[in-house]
């Protein structure tokens, strides 16, 4: 089953690089009692995540707090350790909380999982965007195809909140 406005998220946990090391975060430290906008690329540093879809959740972390959204968070099914560099050089770290998915749990529990091994990908996530309100999915845009960033941007998701 997919995920669908109106759902509440399963239970998972993340993982992110805090300063100590991996630390592992519940779906209830992210989304409870939170307004969050959730992002999820296919793959850190790949072009179109890299150079399309993340720079405008970046660009617009300050727009969204004043809308009243307490985390903007990106979630992959990469390991943390990727996720950690990417958000480095990314410029992304205080403004997008890099959430790793890297046994693809949560994203199989939300039905937002496709097979990318006929390009050596593995198993990874569609590209979509939401608006979850204290672990609510209120909003819900997800791409078609994987290289497209069309109506899962921080622009298009802006419009909905």
């Amino acid at each position: 089953m997919t995920i669908a406005k109106g759902d509440k998220l399963p239970e998972a946990t993340f993982r992110v690089m805090g300063p100590e090391g991996i630390d592992a975060l519940s779906t209830d430290d992210v989304f409870a009692g939170k307004k969050v906008v959730l992002f999820a690329v296919p793959g850190a540093f790949t072009p179109t995540c890299h150079l399309k879809h993340l720079p405008g959740f970046i660009e617009n972390a300050d727009k969204f707090k004043s809308l009243g959204i307490d985390t903007v968070a990106c979630v992959a099914v990469n390991d943390p350790f990727v996720l950690g560099a990417w958000s480095q050089v990314s410029g992304a770290k205080d403004k997008v909380l890099f959430l790793s998915d890297g046994n693809g749990e949560f994203t199989d529990k939300i039905g937002m999982g496709f097979d990318g091994s006929g390009i050596g990908l593995g198993t990874r996530s569609k590209r979509y965007a939401m608006y979850v309100d204290d672990g609510m999915v209120k909003v819900l845009n997800t791409e078609d195809s994987p290289g497209v960033a069309e109506v899962s941007t921080a622009d298009a998701i802006l419009k909905e909140i």
